[in-house]
């Protein structure tokens, strides 16, 4: 079974930088694409960030990285703005054939406000 774990979120300055870590627990990590996602107060929750891609609000702002030795995903998040203000959830697919798995974690929140 796959369990998600988030962390890193918190309360930051407009302009400031927060990383968040997930990490990953079961079978091949390395088999997983992993992606993060958010929902702020009152919206859908929207994708942020994929190993190939970022939602137009992040892009230049946000990298999305991995550590296949730590069971890690990370998302750098720089030049944070109020309107990142959300919960973040790590995402983890598995794709065998036409099956897809995908696991979800519980979340952090990261606020921005001064």
């Amino acid at each position: 079974q796959v369990q998600l774990v988030e962390s890193g979120g918190g309360l930051v300055q407009p302009g400031g930088s927060l990383r968040l870590s997930c990490a990953f627990s079961g079978f091949r990590f390395s088999s997983y694409a992993m992606s993060w996602y958010r929902q702020a107060p009152g919206k859908e929750r929207e994708l942020v960030a994929t190993s190939t891609n970022y939602a137009n609000s992040v892009k230049g702002r946000f990298t999305i990285s991995r550590d296949n030795a730590k069971n890690t995903v990370y998302l750098q998040m720089n030049s944070l703005k109020p309107e990142d203000t959300a919960v973040y959830y790590c995402s983890a697919r598995r794709t065998i054939g036409a099956i897809k798995l995908d696991y979800w974690g519980n979340g952090t929140l990261v606020t921005v406000s001064s």
